[in-house]
């Protein structure tokens, strides 16, 4: 079966193409290599001996968009990663966000949904909980006001999807609200490749332990948790990714229970912040040089997932620890650097 991975290029998506791939699916990626590098192409046929089909373009230009699914009309699926994702740079370009995140669902889905076989899966966020009221967090915690433009295109984004699935019967939709995605393959081919300074945590760590950065700044040591830092629940991109494919699988399958479906992917366990540095100084033996610094505007408190519905539904849990996970990065980094 044909899958189509927008973003296919990027760190989630390549990991993700990987998995798809090695179960055997014929992947066809389209990426405008925004916040990607063509290199991972390389990476992706190392790990699978096969080179997915590539397509160079922008989603925000339409004309093409309609033209791709004019020439593939027997696409079965699409995981759609494709999206501007850092919180911090929302807050200050709020219309690239919402130009990016959202027109580009939009002609997805005006085009797949001409499609006989229309099964989406979507890249959500746990951020469209907000700051949430009891954790861990369910599916049924209420979406609040985003803290972010980010936060916002994610809920808006299921809103039109859902929207979507109400009134067109051949379409099933899964949003995936993932929590904190790290690490790298454990073949070092592909990893998380921030263009210029990078807005998350761990490839800050490794820059920094690398010599790239000068040191790690710590938004906030005031926050109410033990250590003072933030918490979030951070799970390794390649149970992630293996996530996407079982939710592809339920579609094709046809074991969904209603066309619009949602499932939390996370490890179930909070780590502040600190952890995760102290963490990463003991399985890399590398001093990290660190300072605290005031909070960032669009930063919850904390997040961290219940898995419950995943794990009974998909029958999907996390294999891999943060000790896994940061061990791998670090091996990406210094991939990155020979």
């Amino acid at each position: 079966m044909k899958i189509l991975v927008t973003g296919g290029l990027g760190f989630i998506g390549s990991h993700t193409v990987v998995e798809l791939q090695q179960k055997k699916f014929e992947v066809i990626i389209i990426d405008n290599l925004s916040n990607s590098s063509i290199d991972v192409l390389d990476g992706i046929t190392k790990i699978t001996g096969k080179t997915p089909e590539f397509h160079n373009f922008d989603l925000r230009d339409k004309e093409k968009t309609n033209a791709f699914f004019n020439n593939h009309q027997d696409i079965s699926g699409i995981i759609h990663f494709a999206a501007s994702k850092a919180v911090g740079e929302s807050v200050v370009n709020p219309l690239l966000y919402y130009e990016n995140n959202i027109n580009t669902l939009v002609y997805l889905l005006q085009a797949q949904t001409q499609l006989p076989q229309a099964n989406f899966i979507f890249s959500s966020s746990c951020t469209v909980y907000g700051e949430a009221d009891e954790l861990p967090i369910t599916e049924d915690a209420p979406v609040k006001q985003a803290e972010s433009p980010y936060g916002n295109t994610k809920q808006i984004g299921e809103e039109i999807i859902l929207d979507t699935t109400k009134t067109k019967s051949n379409f099933k939709a899964i949003a995936l609200r993932y929590f904190n995605p790290i690490g790298a393959h454990e073949s070092a081919e592909i990893g998380e490749l921030p263009i210029g300074t990078p807005q998350n945590l761990v490839p800050y760590i490794t820059q920094t332990a690398a010599g790239i950065r000068e040191e790690l700044s710590i938004f906030g040591d005031d926050y109410p948790t033990a250590d003072g830092t933030c918490i979030r629940d951070y799970i390794h991109v390649v149970d992630l990714a293996k996530a996407h494919v079982v939710a592809l699988e339920r579609q094709l399958q046809g074991n969904c229970k209603s066309n619009f479906e949602v499932f939390n992917l996370g490890t179930g366990k909070g780590s502040s912040v600190k952890e995760v540095v102290e963490t990463f100084e003991r399985v890399t033996n590398q001093k990290l040089p660190h300072k605290i610094v005031s909070r960032r505007e669009g930063d919850v408190v904390a997040a961290y997932a219940n898995t419950q519905k995943a794990k009974n539904e998909l029958g999907w849990e996390t294999k891999l620890t943060l000790d896994d996970a940061l061990k791998s990065a670090w091996k990406w980094q210094l991939k990155l650097q020979s």
